[in-house]
């Protein structure tokens, strides 16, 4: 191997080696397992010896005094090929090698909580406060037994590099395929750890193949489940947006609407009082007969909205018009158009005025 690459994969390996430390006897570890011991005891048989799962993990005592040996072997172990067989047999199994509590050195110790987080790395740096040895001398492993907010409570095992090698290559003698290295407490309960060293572990089998792929499906489908939420989250946001343009919109048209109505109110109230500040037409058709006499009739009367009034018409007196004009409530600023006219035919003068309509100021606007 190169060891550019060693060094490179350094930093990775350890990295991992920490995360398999967690790993490790933890709760999460043992619902995984349970988990797919009862997900493999519904596979078909064939299926199970396909993935590997078929094969149970064993557990054998150290000093190894009863090994399970192959049924075919029995009563026939003078022989070379059944004992070929039987280690044949041994070896296709996986067993966890389980220490008597007098083989290690168990020590309880209490770190900070935060320790935990770097649990081999940190007790790798201290084993000798707590070990008559050094890390070089010893292969060990830790198990966090219970913790509150600030402390934690581990459990150190600790096993001679000599003493363990020496296990192993027994074990190695008879056939065997150590899975793990577990340790019996005082009680005899296993303590949930392992001692193998890295480079004495097997190497994946197809049960772990499936574990990493089971274990990539489950994370692939909670990405999945993740993005679904993402996308009706989104979906939710992008419609109660579109509700809120929409209301916006209709906001917006109602507000307009609001303003044509008080436009045309305002117009329709200054017509109003328009209206108001002249007078009526029949008022000043009245005053006109009583101002201008018996004498004057009109040919033509034009009222403008804006309040101008142009007659026309004949008088035997034309030239009196502007002072009875002057005499009329209606009417104000009287003044005669053009030139007065005799007609030959009636014998009166033909004349044209022009005045404005008088504004009543109690009816007229305030400003």
């Amino acid at each position: 191997m190169n060891p550019l690459n060693s060094t490179a994969l350094a930093p990775l390996r350890a990295q991992a080696e920490r995360l398999l430390g967690h790993w490790r006897g933890s709760p999460a570890q043992r619902v995984w397992r349970l988990w797919l011991s009862e997900l493999s005891g519904v596979l078909p048989a064939r299926w199970r010896e396909r993935l590997g799962s078929g094969s149970q993990i064993g557990h054998i005592d150290w000093p190894l005094t009863d090994l399970p040996t192959n049924p075919e072997a029995r009563g026939a172990s003078s022989t070379e090929q059944t004992s070929e067989s039987a280690r044949a047999g041994l070896a296709g199994a996986r067993h966890i090698l389980l220490l008597p509590a007098n083989t290690v050195l168990i020590q309880h110790l209490s770190v900070p909580v935060i320790a935990t987080r770097n649990l081999r790395d940190v007790l790798g740096f201290e084993l000798d406060k707590h070990t008559p040895f050094n890390a070089t001398q010893l292969y060990f492993d830790a198990k966090v037994v219970s913790r509150d907010k600030q402390q934690a409570k581990v459990v150190l095992v600790a096993i001679l590099r000599e003493r363990l090698q020496a296990i192993l290559d027994e074990c190695q003698q008879q056939g065997l395929v150590l899975q793990a290295v577990d340790v019996r407490d005082a009680h005899g309960t296993p303590l949930g750890i392992d001692l193998l060293p890295t480079h004495a572990r097997p190497k994946q089998r197809a049960g772990n193949r499936f574990n990493r792929w089971l274990l990539a499906i489950c994370a692939a489908l909670l990405l999945g489940c993740m993005l679904l939420w993402l996308n009706a989250r989104q979906t939710l946001l992008d419609d109660m947006q579109n509700s809120v343009a929409e209301q916006r919109q209709q906001v917006a048209q109602l507000q307009r609407l609001r303003g044509e109505l008080l436009n045309t109110r305002g117009a329709a109230h200054y017509l109003a009082q328009r209206k108001l500040a002249q007078p009526a037409l029949t008022q000043v058709l009245a005053d006109l007969t009583d101002c201008l006499g018996a004498d004057t009739w009109l040919e033509q009367l034009e009222v403008s909205d804006s309040g101008d009034v142009t007659l026309s018409g004949q008088s035997a007196s034309a030239s009196d018009l502007i002072n009875r004009v002057k005499g009329c409530h209606s009417l104000v600023d009287a003044q005669f158009q053009g030139i007065i006219q005799p007609d030959a035919d009636t014998g009166k003068d033909h004349f044209s005025l022009r005045a404005h309509l008088r504004k009543e100021t109690a009816d007229a606007p305030s400003a």
